[in-house]
């Protein structure tokens, strides 16, 4: 690869965040151990965040921005790592307080690192990435709480987006009776169903004022949206369930009561995937690669040129995206 390469940086400009392709070079990269030939990144919700300046991700500038990478190892000083190793990053402060995916080329902190499991691909790891690694801790959060298939149907929320999607997969793929929430109900419908999911429910349904405690319907729950709609379906989870929480795309607040906890026992456990433990990263990807449905997989992602980045940043943002982008940063 030549001196100079390829990266979306987010700068200053007239005191806002403002992001667009670059050439840079080596000397632009932090003083990290491990250099990688970056292969693919993604775009999740926070991407676009990141790239449309919509809100302040990168909390110094410049900036490289993408939270998601997987390359090859092409020189490290660590020797847990040797030149040709498949690696992949997620979280860990990318496009924060760290330079990120969006480039041909980075340097990388050996304690971020994840493995790639073997039988996955590189560009499988970015039709997960942060998203479907969520999606398996919040899958997992159900199933370390002792929620089976025969407790009854977990709920997905925002099913259409990056987490949901995958969500879907890998329960039905588990056994469970899905039931998929969203706002598109009409447009996703059918690519939902053919993720697994055997019933759908609109996203009104749940966004609404819901009472302290309603109806028994859900087992398990994997909430993306939060607000109302996390508040309905805590109302809604049947004695001892368990709603997995790692989403806010419908609003930080949560209006509910102690009620479903203390007269239910309803388990709310939240999700971070950002600064999760690499034992937790491991167990969840090496998960991924033994659960991952791959037809799915192949239904619910596409790959794109990092140049559309920024266009499908505001895309992402509108809820125009269903599924997984895989951002090939070499076209």
């Amino acid at each position: 690869m030549s001196e100079s390469f390829n990266a979306i940086v987010a700068e200053d400009v007239n005191g806002k965040s403002v992001a667009g392709l670059k050439r840079i070079g080596l000397a632009d990269l932090p003083d990290q151990p491990v250099l990688v030939d970056v292969a693919y990144s993604t775009i999740n919700y926070k991407d676009g965040l990141a790239v449309s300046g919509a809100a302040p991700i990168c909390r110094k500038l410049p900036l490289i921005c993408g939270i998601d990478l997987a390359g090859t190892v092409a020189e490290s000083s660590d020797p847990a790592y040797q030149p040709g190793d498949q690696v992949l990053v997620n979280g860990f402060g990318l496009s924060e307080v760290h330079n990120g995916g969006y480039t041909q080329r980075q340097r990388i902190s050996p304690d971020w690192i994840v493995r790639v499991p073997e039988g996955m691909s590189l560009r499988d790891t970015m039709a997960l990435g942060t998203a479907g690694y969520t999606s398996m801790l919040c899958v997992q959060g159900l199933q370390d709480q002792g929620v089976t298939p025969d407790d009854g149907p977990i709920l997905v929320t925002g099913a259409a987006g990056g987490v949901g999607t995958v969500a879907v997969s890998l329960l039905s793929t588990l056994g469970y009776e899905v039931h998929a929430s969203t706002g598109r109900v009409e447009e996703q419908g059918d690519f939902l169903k053919g993720l697994g999911a055997t019933a759908l429910v609109a996203r009104q349904d749940l966004a609404r004022d819901s009472k302290p405690m309603e109806k028994e319907l859900w087992a398990g729950v994997v909430d993306t949206v939060g607000d109302k709609v996390l508040a309905t379906a805590i109302a809604q989870t049947k004695y001892e369930g368990v709603v997995t929480a790692c989403g806010l795309a419908g609003g930080a607040g949560l209006p509910s009561s102690v009620m479903p906890f203390i007269l239910r026992g309803v388990t709310l456990r939240g999700l971070d995937s950002v600064m999760a433990s690499l034992e937790r990263r491991q167990r969840a990807w090496d998960a991924l690669a033994a659960t991952m449905n791959r037809e799915h997989l192949a239904q619910l992602s596409s790959v794109v040129a990092m140049t559309e980045v920024p266009a499908l940043a505001a895309k992402i943002l509108a809820g125009e995206v269903a599924g997984r982008l895989v951002v090939d940063v070499n076209a």
